[in-house]
This record gives C-alpha cells, structure tokens and sequence, in this order.
C-alpha cells in the first residue's frame, strides 16, 4: 500500500534554529575553485563522470568515526553558491556527507540577475548533467562505503533531484525537492522507475512550484506505492530557504524544513 502523507505547515512554528545569512558577491564568470582549495568546512574535489572529470563542493564528518551517510545537494540556478556550500557544511555537522556537484562548471551568477540565472538553467544539457549526478552518486558510495545515497534540492535542485532518483533507483533510497522544478522538455521523469521514499516541500505562495503541483506530484506518486510526504509552508514564497535573499527568506519556515529534512535523511539512510 502507498504511505502518502500530506501537511499544511504554519510558518510560525518550529523556529527554533535560524540562521543569518549573507548576500553572495561573486559575479558571472568563471569561479577560482581549483580541487582542493577548501571552502568553508569542505573543499572541492573532483571525481570520474563518464569518462571525464566532474567537480564539486565536498563536505565531511569530523573524522572521528566511519564517513557519514551520503547526501547530493543539488543547487537553485544560481550556481554553486555560498548558500549551497553552507548547506553542505551544514549537513556535515549533524552526521553526513554532503556533495554538490559543480552544474554550471564554475560559472555563478549574481543572485541580482534571475534572467541570466533562467539562461543558465536552460542551457543544461540533460544528457550530461545526468552523467554528473550519477557519478556524484557513485563518489559518495565510494567514499562512505554505504551502497545508498540521499538527494536533497532546491529549486531547479529539487526537480533534478527527483530525475536522479528515477534514473538511479539502485543507490538512491531518499529524495528531498524544495520547491523543484523540472522545466527542461527532455527530463521528465519516469516515476515507474523511482524506489526512493519522497519528502516533498512547498510555498503557500509560490507561483513556479504551487502548492497544485505539490499535490499533484504527491498523487502521482502515491498512486505508484511510493513513501510520500508534502509539507506546505503558509506564507512564504519561493526560495524561503535561501538566506542569502532575504526578500524571499523566512527563517520559521527555513527552519521546519530543515528539521523535518535532516530527521527524513536520518529516517532513511541511517
């Protein structure tokens, strides 16, 4: 039988974790990251995609005991920001392994510039970056030595999140889309394919992921059996996880989807 869970979230509750945050600067170009240099608690590495390096912001436990559960963090389409570095190192602290593979191969754009940011996204090759989620999933298998991996995105991350998941159902067992969206024509995903269980959030108030196509994305899944939970946020729009935006930022809700998303990854990946 299907597990289809469906909640409506106050804004207002569970805000007991709030984090300050900071604009990013960096501007449209090519980013200085060459692998190694470290990066807040992590560092960039490179790993084998299809034949070819890949790279991406790597974050890890403190070393004392055996690598923590594997968990890809997707980017908005921005680039890999400083919000999704934090979010890595983040993951990290309570008991992860956290990768962010570079989409945009080094370019970030100006969290000012959504337009750009649109072109950017658009311009993906879904052929490609489908070989580069899937050798960021089998990085983290190799380095946890943990046959399964979660994903977790935002925006754009969150609906490539729920392609990885179809397209790699043997080591994906958790997929976590914020607000996500899929609007390339060429990456529709096929949820026959997908086994992982499903935690899905979404704004109130969002017009690019509405709270419709939550449910509808919960219906459809459901009605395959698969483990499916959607949290609405009351009074928040889009990207109110980001805390370098504070136009869209609410820290109440950041806050509830953060909890609920670490206790879910704990859930299913250990």
């Amino acid at each position: 039988m299907p597990v289809l869970r469906w909640f409506h979230s106050d804004r207002r509750l569970s805000a007991d974790l709030t984090v300050t945050g900071r604009r990013s600067g960096r501007t449209l170009g090519r980013a200085a990251r060459p692998p190694g240099k470290v990066v807040g608690m992590g560092q960039i590495i490179e790993f084998p995609s299809n034949g070819h390096a890949a790279s991406g912001y790597l974050a890890e436990t403190d070393g004392t005991g055996p690598p923590g559960p594997g968990v890809i963090v997707l980017q908005e389409w921005w680039g890999l920001v400083d919000q999704i570095t934090r979010t890595c190192d983040r993951l990290a602290a309570v008991g992860f392994t956290a990768l962010a593979p570079d989409l945009y191969h080094g370019t970030v754009v100006p969290l000012t510039e959504p337009d750009e940011a649109g072109k950017q996204m658009m311009a993906l090759k879904m052929a490609s970056t489908a070989k580069e989620l899937s050798g960021a999933v089998d990085e983290l298998v190799r380095r946890t030595g943990r046959p399964q991996v979660g994903v977790v995105g935002f925006c754009m991350g969150g609906g490539l999140a729920l392609v990885l998941g179809t397209q790699r159902p043997d080591a994906v067992a958790a997929v976590v889309p914020a607000y996500g969206l899929i609007p390339w024509p060429d990456a529709q995903p096929d949820y026959h394919a997908m086994t992982a269980a499903v935690l899905c959030h979404a704004a109130a108030d969002d017009d690019y992921f509405t709270p419709e196509a939550a449910r509808a994305l919960e219906a459809e899944l459901a009605a395959l059996g698969r483990d499916v939970t959607c949290h609405v946020y009351d009074g928040v729009g889009h990207a109110f996880f980001n805390e370098d935006r504070p136009e869209a930022y609410d820290a109440a809700a950041a806050a509830l989807l953060w909890d609920r998303t670490v206790a879910f990854l704990h859930e299913h990946l250990g």
